[in-house]
């Protein structure tokens, strides 16, 4: 596990991009209070997700609208036909941490790899 920031850094519904061992991942603070990770990148164009829209438990690419289940990395709106990796988020005292191989990458829970 590696400690990616504190809780208050991430508002209630919004994003944030963080490197985690060469990986973007963008860490989303779902309007259902819970935390999510995906790999900050949409499927559709190679665009940074942690600039799109949170709605819910999606995450909207700001560039065509693509949106993307933050529980299963599905993309659940056009033109996005592929999912992206999400990643187990795990909360504790304040912070908030994620899974990594040996060398520091994030390990997706949905098989999906980019």
């Amino acid at each position: 596990m590696i400690r990616i920031c504190a809780v208050e850094d991430v508002p209630k519904g919004s994003a944030i991009s963080a490197d985690v061992g060469g990986t973007q991942v963008a860490l989303v603070h779902g309007e259902d209070g819970q935390f999510y990770a995906v790999y900050d990148e949409c499927s559709h164009a190679a665009v940074a997700l942690s600039e799109g829209e949170v709605e819910g438990c999606t995450l909207e690419c700001w560039l065509h609208g693509s949106r993307f289940d933050l529980r299963t990395g599905a993309p659940t709106g056009l033109p996005a036909t592929e999912p992206v990796p999400v990643y187990p988020v795990e909360v504790r005292d304040g912070d908030i941490y994620l899974s990594v191989d040996g060398d520091g990458r994030p390990l997706p829970s949905n098989g999906v790899t980019r």
